[in-house]
């Protein structure tokens, strides 16, 4: 018996030895260079949360095409407006015939009519006129055409304003949720990398065992499942981390995403309900922007039917005309001449062409409603979900809270058998990484509640 007792000594002793070396290396081959990672954080741009919101919002693409739509909004406001002031144009034209009719009337506009005009006026010979000319017009009434179109421009900058607000909303939300999945993902490739050099060593370990003939066979197997699992989680999570910083990259407007690193959170507040979800609703549907825009829409597809109705109406214009008339290119005071005058028109019939762009513009306000009161059923629907969301988030966190309590505990009292020689190794290693899937299921939790506070507050519409 003495004999069989020290050799499992020197066995024990040569398990710790070749373990520790082995954990050693391990931690070697997991654990990141801390030169190299530094030397990538120092030349990487390093955003916290409010950075990376400020410099998507001037930056993202998105919200800089909005910006360029409200400009081009506020120009077809200015055409719109054009309609109100004189319009002025110059003119030069030539004229050469023979046609007695036109020949006369240039000799009279060049003040060069006389007796013997008279006795060739059947056959004046060719005859030439310069005319330059200065003209204006001014519309005087359009059947209130040029009023609803610039109504309907001022409203269409209004819309555009509400469409920039709703890019920036949504933004906002967009680049906050990118930024926890980001931070969520580093602490489950942390997670994952803890279990599998915990499982690591313990099967190098129990294979030591094996071939020691003081185990089985199936405990080396289990733990090879374990430590392939753990192996998936961690290219899981790692997989993780490149999509959520190729899409905050994205959100940023970076062309180059490898350039920036994302700096941890320096606290995470627990998110929470204060308000009902019928105050929210309320809330959304007085300050969502899509809701506002939709509106405008339906007053611009209002004003672009008057301006249809008034193609009815007659319509008024004045109009002078300053120039010359001379056989020769030139000015002269004493061959000027000015014309002024009124003119109105009315459409009489034109082929009902304006009766059908009047029906069109009718179903143009019919369909601007029917978007306006789908905007406001989607904003309800956001909101619920948003809200059942976070409620839902804030049970789990609760949940795996009390899961990481329960875990850390049971790892505890699994280790206290271990070394009474109680429990297994695979019930060791089972506990183990329970605790760190609770672990890791309670930070994932935090992150996702956090999310979905920031997917409610979109929902109300609180960063437009």
């Amino acid at each position: 018996m003495p004999r069989i007792i020290q050799n499992k000594l020197v066995l024990i002793l040569i398990l710790t030895v070749i373990s520790s070396q082995l954990a050693a290396d391990e931690s070697a081959v997991f654990a990141p260079d801390a030169g190299e990672a530094a030397g990538r954080e120092s030349a990487a741009q390093m955003f916290t949360l409010d950075q990376a919101i400020d410099y998507a919002l001037s930056n993202n693409p998105d919200l800089q095409i909005a910006i360029e739509r409200i400009k081009q909004a506020e120009a077809r406001l200015g055409v719109a407006l054009a309609a109100f002031y004189p319009q002025v144009s110059a003119r030069a034209s030539y004229e050469h015939s023979n046609n007695p009719a036109q020949v006369f009337a240039m000799i009279v506009a060049q003040r060069d009519f006389d007796a013997s005009a008279m006795q060739n006026i059947n056959s004046p010979g060719y005859r030439q006129n310069f005319r330059p000319e200065i003209i204006g017009s001014l519309s005087l009434f359009r059947g209130g055409q040029d009023y609803q179109k610039s109504r309907a421009a001022e409203l269409g900058v209004d819309a555009a304003e509400f469409e920039r607000s709703s890019v920036r909303n949504a933004l906002v939300e967009a680049v906050t949720v990118s930024y926890y999945a980001y931070l969520s993902a580093q602490e489950a490739v942390k997670v994952a990398r803890d279990s599998i050099y915990a499982i690591s060593s313990e099967l190098n370990q129990t294979k030591l065992q094996y071939e020691a003939g003081t185990t089985l066979k199936s405990e080396v197997l289990s733990l090879d499942v374990k430590l392939a699992e753990a192996k998936e989680a961690e290219i899981r999570a790692a997989n993780g981390i490149e999509l959520s910083k190729t899409s905050i990259a994205n959100l940023l407007g970076l062309e180059k995403p490898g350039a920036f690193a994302v700096a941890a959170a320096s606290r995470l507040n627990r998110p929470s309900i204060r308000t009902s979800f019928n105050e929210l609703l309320e809330r959304a549907l007085v300050e969502r922007p899509e809701i506002m825009a939709a509106a405008r829409q339906v007053e611009i597809s209002e004003r672009e039917l008057k301006v249809e109705l008034g193609a009815y109406l007659p319509k008024a214009d004045a109009f002078v005309s300053y120039g010359q008339n001379s056989q020769s290119p030139g000015f002269s005071g004493q061959q000027d001449n000015v014309t002024v005058g009124v003119a109105v028109e009315m459409n009489l019939f034109s082929g009902f062409g304006t009766r059908q762009r009047v029906s069109a513009a009718q179903r143009k306000v019919k369909e601007m409603r029917e978007v306006e009161r789908k905007t406001r059923l989607a904003i309800e629907q956001e909101v619920k979900t948003a809200f059942l969301r976070l409620k839902e988030a804030l049970a789990r966190l609760q949940v795996s809270e009390a899961s990481v309590v329960a875990a850390e505990e049971a790892f505890r009292l699994v280790n206290e058998e271990r070394r009474a020689g109680m429990a297994t190794v695979t019930r060791y290693i089972e506990s183990e990484v329970a605790r760190n899937k609770a672990q890791s299921n309670s930070i994932a939790a935090h992150y996702d509640a956090l999310s979905a506070e920031i997917s409610l507050k979109k929902a109300v519409g609180d960063w437009k």
